[in-house]
């Protein structure tokens, strides 16, 4: 099976109640790195593991324009250089040793991407942009309980019911990271807990869930971004493109070939005996 994780942010606040934006495109895989250039500002090795997308500035310290840092990114839009970044998800075996969960291009057309996330810009009317500097975390990985979680009403968890779904977008402005996890090497149930509890944890020791949390760095060259909302772009989902004749865009193929090379020296290919910086799974 696949599993889905769909963050929603509150991104942008809208002036007033009108046809607006609805951007969608894909930022394939960057780096899959223990850095945190918001919350362990200049720390080398931060407590747990991210998966990032978005432009090479990506570092422990981040600061300024970063879109004049950048030389590439690893989305579609080629003007789009932040940094887009949720925590890795990992399976615990029956033996107590974790492997990491690998991440998927968006089947809904964006199925040839390393992996990453599909990346959702909306507004319902005229908005005004990030300016550069501008940096947001939403959700606490500390939290293990749905009361903790109603800190955070715009952190959620959807189940988008078909691929013309009849759930429609709350009428608000935000951004959503949307997130396929390759869980199909993990279906033999003889490897999950002998309990039959679900096998899967995140990087920050969270076997619940209500921890998970978001974080993003601005980025974008320039007025792109306040260009494509003021002109109403839009994402046509049937041809997976994007129509808006102010953003430059390029191909998957091309957004993929935008990595970034580790910097702290996890291992994170085979089986572990403990998550990436030790973290230790916990409940409460």
């Amino acid at each position: 099976m696949y599993w889905k994780s769909f963050l929603a942010i509150t991104a942008i606040a809208p002036n007033v109640n009108a046809a607006g934006a609805t951007l969608r495109f894909s930022c394939s895989q960057l780096t899959v790195e223990r850095l945190d250039p918001i919350i362990n500002a200049g720390v080398v090795g931060s407590p747990h593991l991210h998966q990032i997308v978005g432009g090479n500035a990506f570092n422990a310290s981040m600061s300024g324009d970063v879109s004049t840092q950048a030389t590439c990114t690893s989305c579609t839009p080629t003007e789009d250089f932040p940094n887009y970044w949720t925590a890795t998800l990992f399976f615990r075996a029956r033996n107590g040793t974790f492997k990491r969960v690998n991440t998927l291009g968006n089947p809904l057309g964006f199925g040839a991407a390393t992996g990453g996330q599909t990346v959702y810009y909306l507004s319902s009317g005229k908005v005004t942009a990030f300016k550069p500097g501008f940096r947001m975390t939403v959700g606490d990985p500390s939290i293990r309980t749905d009361s903790g979680l109603k800190k955070y009403p715009q952190l959620q968890f959807t189940c988008l019911q078909t691929s013309t779904t009849r759930t429609g977008y709350q009428d608000n402005s935000r951004f959503f990271y949307e997130t396929y996890w390759d869980t199909t090497p993990f279906n033999n149930k003889a490897e999950w807990p002998v309990d039959g509890s679900q096998p899967f944890v995140w990087s920050f020791g969270d076997v619940t869930g209500y921890g998970n949390h978001a974080d993003y760095v601005f980025g974008w060259k320039g007025d792109a971004l306040q260009r494509a909302m003021d002109a109403n772009c839009n994402s046509d989902l049937f041809t997976n493109s994007i129509n808006c004749a102010t953003l430059k865009t390029q191909t998957i193929q091309q957004a993929n070939q935008c990595t970034k090379s580790a910097v702290v020296n996890d291992n994170l290919g085979g089986w572990l005996t403990e998550l990436p910086g030790g973290v230790k799974v916990n409940r409460l």
